[in-house]
């Protein structure tokens, strides 16, 4: 494969350019620095030898592999996403390089105290005696999912530079916004022209997800009533107060904090307000179907009593699908997942095949007609500055890579 330098100096090249996404903004992408590398991927791209390079107005960047067999092979594509979390800052990340990681702790900040320590994040051990990345601290990574990014234009790269590998045509795909759930928005899957792809946005070494979240968010407002403090007596409402009744009539224990595998949660993302007027941001996800469902009624139902209770309506809640579990598109067509799973073992890979705690552009893009498992890149502890990945599983994301391009080929 690709020297390991040369992988190490892409990715950090890429985790340098702040894309932080965010939510309140209506445009795509949704914030302007995404350009950033958007158009350098796209002169690196065309520098390595990819055909039919393209960007559109909202920065989707689609570029072809042509075949090299003669017969007929399906065309086959592999997509990132180039923006990063608005949960923690993306800005000015610093990267530390960690060769032959001891299994101990790594400061990751030593003026604020910050560690990451096996002893939170047992998965280190699992690393021991290979090079780490890792942030400083003071921000996110990024390798969600600049990492995959990285591992496909390298396996691309490697392709080019080795023709005697047989392989069909191969599409690549890099979108904005997945993070803020609108990455396959306007992704444009007639013209990607691919039989089906495979998402590099997964997380430990061995990953293999075909099935995810069903996902919403829920916007909560509640309206108070401000007068002087000295004269509220029957007459002031506190929208806060109001807002932590209904923080508390959810179900405490079905939070991210205390769920685990196909376990659905409400998630308070945000909040803000005073006296007048509070607002709550969550998110809705569970695997099940009627599960999701019936955790957004009860949202409805408890915007209801409260608003009983204070005899006029205090609280609204607007509720927005934002993308569905991809199994039921994947599992008719489940070869392009035992492909997968073929590359992953010849690479002397387990697959992990597990549900996805959260989503990807392919559960969107499977639903649009673009079948779309999803594979690992390798970090871990995304959307934040414990976040790290190992170069050894960038190093097998590019393999299995180039392994699912040779197996469809010969099929």
């Amino acid at each position: 494969m690709i020297s390991r330098k040369h992988l190490i100096d892409r990715f950090i090249s890429y985790v340098t350019i702040d894309t932080e996404s965010d939510p309140n903004s209506e445009t795509t992408p949704s914030t302007p620095k995404q350009w950033d590398l958007a158009n350098s991927l796209v002169e690196e791209l065309k520098r390595i030898g990819m055909e039919e390079v393209s960007i559109d107005e909202h920065a989707y960047i689609m570029a072809t592999l042509p075949s090299n067999v003669e017969h007929e092979a399906p065309v086959i594509g592999f997509i990132s996403h180039f923006d990063t979390s608005p949960d923690y800052t993306g800005a000015n990340v610093n990267p530390q390089i960690i060769e032959n990681y001891n299994g101990k702790d790594i400061v990751l900040n030593k003026k604020e105290g910050l560690n990451l320590s096996p002893a939170e994040f047992d998965e280190l051990l699992l690393y021991k005696g290979q090079t780490l990345i890792t942030t400083d601290g003071t921000s996110l990574l990024g390798a969600d999912d600049k990492a995959g990014i990285a591992e496909i234009v390298s396996a691309m790269e490697y392709l080019l530079q080795h023709p005697e590998i047989k392989h069909g045509k191969i599409r690549v795909g890099f979108t904005p916004d997945e993070e803020i759930g609108r990455g396959a928005h306007k992704f444009d899957v007639e013209k990607f022209g691919a039989a089906w792809a495979y998402t590099v946005d997964g997380s430990r070494i061995g990953e293999l997800e075909y099935e995810n979240f069903n996902a919403a968010s829920a916007d909560v407002r509640i309206k108070g009533k401000i007068v002087h403090p000295g004269y509220a007596k029957g007459k002031m409402v506190n929208s806060m107060y109001i807002a932590t009744d209904f923080i508390n009539s959810l179900p405490r224990l079905e939070t991210p904090e205390h769920t685990e595998n196909r376990q659905g949660f409400f998630h308070l993302q945000n909040m803000e307000g005073n006296v007048d007027a509070t607002r709550l941001q969550y998110i809705i996800r569970d695997h099940d179907k009627e599960h999701f469902e019936a955790r957004k009624e009860v949202m409805i139902k408890l915007a209801r009593e409260l608003n009983e209770q204070y005899g006029m309506e205090r609280v609204t809640v607007e509720i927005k699908d934002q993308y569905y579990n991809m199994r039921e598109k994947i599992e008719p067509v489940m070869h392009i997942v035992d492909i997968a799973e073929e590359a992953m073992q010849k690479a002397g890979i387990k697959p992990l095949i597990k549900p996805i705690r959260g989503g990807t552009d392919g559960s969107q893009l499977s639903f649009d007609g673009l079948p779309c498992p999803n594979i690992f890149a390798g970090g871990h502890n995304f959307h934040g500055p414990y976040e790290f990945v190992p170069v050894e599983s960038m190093e097998k994301a590019i393999e299995v890579i180039v392994n699912i391009a040779q197996i469809v080929a010969k099929k």
